[in-house]
């Protein structure tokens, strides 16, 4: 979680809070009390389910595949190459197999060892395979997965519309305050109403058109890796194919990515990493076979 991208996920926070915090000073006490009490309690709903969401999709495993161990990279490489012959030969990248009648290609991994199963690709920032891979996000400093996809779309959504919430109380404060005989306010107000107002001009629209894609992909039961790369399109300039994931319906498919039982994770973080389970470089010929003790002349020869 948060590789490589701790600084821009902190942007979000800062950008988050410091916008929600600006609002309920300087705009909240006004328009509660001249529209409704309402508009502070919707506000404060709205932030805190958007801050539950991040932290969420911020520090939940999204997906990650443990590396194959050497032994099972032996195992895995000795049934791909059972020709028997001494030359080294690379192991094949793809299998086929078969989904729902159509046929899906699986990609050796050659840094975990393993064929990805399907709708799994290797993120080259957090250097780990992730089951129904969508994109890595810098924004929220972690991949978005088959764990974690449906807070990251609950966070996108619950943010479009804070934000327009925030826009629109901000507009309504700013209009009140030039009807005739305003009620005084402190000199900072103005000044840092307008701050909130054009963070939140230049942040809605890229959050609306977000929440909107990532709608689409969930209607369609798509991933952004494969929207992006047109794996069930004409996009390549090939014959477009169905995509064998998707239930044709709309409804069925919502469910299917954002209701379904959330699958346990394959990470043991209280472990300890075994000396055996460590992927080192090619394995040379005086080193010892997977599972046999080293000699006693051997220890110590390598660094």
């Amino acid at each position: 979680m948060l590789a490589g991208h701790g600084g821009v996920f902190a942007l979000t926070l800062l950008l988050i809070l410091t916008t929600t915090v600006l609002f309920f000073v300087f705009d909240c006490p006004f328009l509660a009390r001249h529209l409704t009490l309402a508009i502070p309690i919707i506000a404060a709903i709205l932030f805190f389910f958007v801050m539950s969401c991040l932290l969420q999709t911020s520090f939940t495993d999204p997906g990650i595949l443990p590396r194959a161990t050497v032994c099972e990279a032996a195992a895995l490489e000795k049934q791909i190459d059972n020709t028997g012959s001494s030359t080294y030969r690379p192991p094949p990248r793809t299998r086929e197999v078969m989904i729902n009648g159509q046929v899906v290609k699986l990609k050796y991994c050659f840094t975990c060892k393993m064929f990805r199963p399907p709708r799994t690709s290797h993120c080259s920032v957090c250097d780990n395979c992730v089951e129904r891979f969508d994109h890595h996000c810098p924004w929220v400093g972690n991949c978005v997965g088959k764990r974690n996809y449906r807070f990251f779309y609950a966070f996108i959504l619950s943010l479009s519309f804070l934000t327009a919430f925030i826009f629109a109380c901000v507009v309504t404060h700013l209009t009140l305050r030039e009807l005739p005989a305003p009620v005084p306010c402190g000199s900072l107000t103005a000044p840092l109403t307008v701050l909130e107002l054009v963070i939140c001009f230049f942040s809605i629209w890229s959050i609306l058109g977000l929440s909107g894609f990532h709608t689409y992909l969930v209607a369609s039961n798509l991933t952004t890796n494969e929207d992006i790369k047109g794996s069930w399109s004409n996009k390549r300039g090939g014959e477009a194919s169905v995509n064998p994931y998707s239930h044709k319906s709309v409804i069925t498919n919502c469910c299917a990515v954002l209701c379904g039982p959330l699958p346990p994770s394959l990470i043991d973080r209280r472990g300890f990493v075994q000396s055996d389970t460590v992927l080192p470089s090619p394995v040379r010929s005086d080193e010892p076979a997977c599972g046999a003790k080293p000699d006693a002349s051997m220890v110590g020869s390598h660094p």
